[in-house]
């Protein structure tokens, strides 16, 4: 057996930050493809969200693949596909803007970002990878440094694209980005590892003999069996939508927003591409750093998942009400790192209580979760771009009411969570009950 724990968290880790680094695709670009192309408010948002769109949905067939084979193949899977699909955005930029960026190719751009969107997906194949490596007892602080290393990704590209684009140009900084995502794929190509139950399935060890081998060598979870058993069998747990709720609120708010933002500070307050970098990065940054202590936070207090999602949707929600209610630039700032604090904090504590909420079929309940959780990323853009043309100017800061009825049916689910009747099942019951 290869590897470790450790040496697979560092895999992962590697893979979801070159993969995630595409949400951030359109966001800092979004304003030069509005005035070549002549977007509308609306068709920009659609834009910005594409990559979501895909990141969202694929990550529920893909986290269930995690069950029968490992992470591996998933992950070089998904990123060969962003590859493809930036590939295919550097070759129409490098060719065609900015005259020759006609509204014709807005379709074209849509299905690019479809394709680029396919990295953002690696991250419920890692948290399936992470959560089969290691034992519930570091699960909450694996998770979250995987996570929060990996959600660095859009915040400190949100802040080199501005930057490469006054230096380089749109055309070298799409070409640059292509090369670091090809670099990321042949890194994770090397590091990557499954887990000890995976690789010593491949090598062609019974399923009760791969499993005691496993489990004495330190691993505590194993899948419950195929692609569709594992997506069928955390389906019918109730957990597991409550989850989706939360996830939704946060992580797909933190998605979209990582791609509105840079509109929202250029045309609410008139900054400059720089200056809505910077502050997008701060937002991006912040929120991954937090999501780490919000992990640590989920292992150490009683019943720290949910504990943690309640103090985190409380911080969340005073960041929306905020920003809805600024008008002025001094207070839009705080709102945003309030939102950045509260969204951070919970998406950690969401991915501590996936493997005790559904033990049996991890794989399958992280693919729901973070694939319909993250459809907030591609849902949420659109309804703030349909503020601002209703509204104008002044629904840039309105749209944000979304943000408060999320918080509060993400409570809502929490509560559900930590007081239901149906009362979770301990994590050791049901891994003996598996055994």
């Amino acid at each position: 057996m290869k590897g470790s724990p450790r040496a697979g968290l560092t895999g992962a880790t590697i893979g979801f930050f070159v993969g995630f680094a595409a949400v951030a695709l359109f966001g800092p670009t979004a304003a030069r493809f509005k005035d070549a192309m002549h977007l509308s408010p609306m068709a920009v948002g659609f834009l910005v969200a594409m990559p979501a769109l895909s990141g969202s949905l694929l990550r529920i067939p893909f986290s269930a693949w995690v069950d029968t084979t490992g992470g591996r193949k998933p992950f070089l899977v998904l990123l060969g596909l962003s590859i493809l699909g930036m590939a295919g955005v550097a070759s129409i930029v490098a060719t065609r803007y900015p005259d020759g960026l006609t509204p014709s190719l807005y379709p074209v751009l849509l299905v690019l970002g479809l394709l680029c969107g396919a990295g953002i997906a690696t991250f419920s194949v890692g948290i399936s990878q992470v959560a089969y490596w290691f034992p519930q007892r570091g699960q909450g602080r694996a998770l979250a440094v995987y996570a929060g290393v990996g959600n660095l990704a859009p915040g400190l590209f949100s802040l080199l694209i501005p930057i490469a684009l006054v230096s380089l140009g749109l055309a070298w900084s799409y070409l640059a980005w292509l090369g670091f995502l090809v670099a990321g794929f042949v890194l994770y190509a090397l590091l990557g590892r499954n887990a000890w139950f995976f690789q010593l399935r491949a090598a062609g060890e019974s399923l009760d003999d791969a499993r005691a081998h496993a489990r004495t060598a330190g691993q505590e979870l194993f899948p419950a069996g195929t692609t569709l058993d594992t997506l069928r069998i955390s389906a019918r747990s109730w957990q597991t939508w409550a989850l989706v709720a939360i996830y939704f609120s946060t992580f797909g708010g933190f998605v979209a927003l990582t791609a509105w933002l840079p509109t929202y500070w250029t045309s609410a307050f008139g900054v400059t591409a720089l200056t809505a970098g910077f502050l997008t990065a701060a937002y991006s940054i912040l929120a991954s750093l937090v999501r780490i202590a919000g992990g640590v936070m989920s292992d150490r207090l009683y019943e720290g998942g949910t504990n943690t999602s309640i103090l985190a949707l409380l911080v969340m929600l005073s960041g929306a009400l905020l920003m809805t209610v600024a008008t002025d630039f001094e207070l839009a700032v705080p709102g945003e790192v309030l939102l950045a604090i509260g969204m951070g904090l919970c998406n950690a504590a969401v991915f501590k209580m996936v493997p005790q909420a559904v033990p049996q079929a991890v794989g399958g309940a992280a693919g729901w979760v973070g694939g319909v959780g993250a459809f907030g990323g591609f849902v949420i853009p659109p309804i703030l771009a349909f503020a601002v043309g209703q509204i104008g100017v002044r629904g840039y800061g309105i749209g944000f009411i979304v943000f408060v009825f999320l918080a509060l049916l993400s409570l809502a689910m929490t509560w559900v969570l930590k007081y239901g009747a149906a009362r979770r099942v301990p994590v050791a019951a049901a891994a003996d009950a598996l055994a």
